[in-house]
């Protein structure tokens, strides 16, 4: 089966509002889902939704691995973000029947480590995009000591 997505017009949203960065993310990701449906590996999903973004003219960096430190100790590979776009959205993918409580909370984790405001939970396993996605927002600013020191994204 070869399906061939539509070609969106290609954006340059570095200087956009926070809105208008996820909102393309999500549309791309709502057309995936269209057209694939639920059920294939999370790396499918990923390599897709990175490939329609840039071919959107956005800026991904997939399994972006984030660096920290925590009471003076350095743990280089902390993290890895699914997807960082345009260095301001932290996009986590999924593909599970049902997200569990703890995979929001690790998106927002990721936030106030990397000290970002917005990321989106998507989960491709669910029957519609609909119930498969979530924004979250880090309200917290941080402190002078945090739950981290500092995080590095490596590159």
């Amino acid at each position: 089966m070869n399906l061939q997505p539509s070609a969106p017009p290609r954006l340059r949203v570095s200087q956009s509002p926070i809105n208008d960065l996820t909102g393309i993310i999500i549309d791309t990701a709502l057309v995936i889902h269209r057209d694939l449906g639920p059920g294939l590996l999370e790396s499918v999903y990923e390599s897709v939704l990175s490939r329609s973004l840039e071919r959107r003219g956005l800026h991904v960096e997939r399994q972006k691995i984030v660096a920290f430190t925590y009471d003076g100790m350095a743990f280089d590979d902390g993290l890895r973000l699914d997807l960082l776009v345009e260095g301001r959205v932290i996009v986590e993918l999924k593909s599970v029947e049902k997200l569990a409580p703890v995979h929001s909370k690790q998106v927002l984790t990721y936030l106030r480590l990397m000290h970002l405001e917005v990321g989106l939970l998507i989960n491709f396993g669910a029957a519609t995009l609909k119930e498969g996605l979530h924004r979250i927002v880090n309200t917290l600013q941080p402190s002078s000591r945090g739950a981290a020191e500092n995080a590095e994204v490596k590159a």
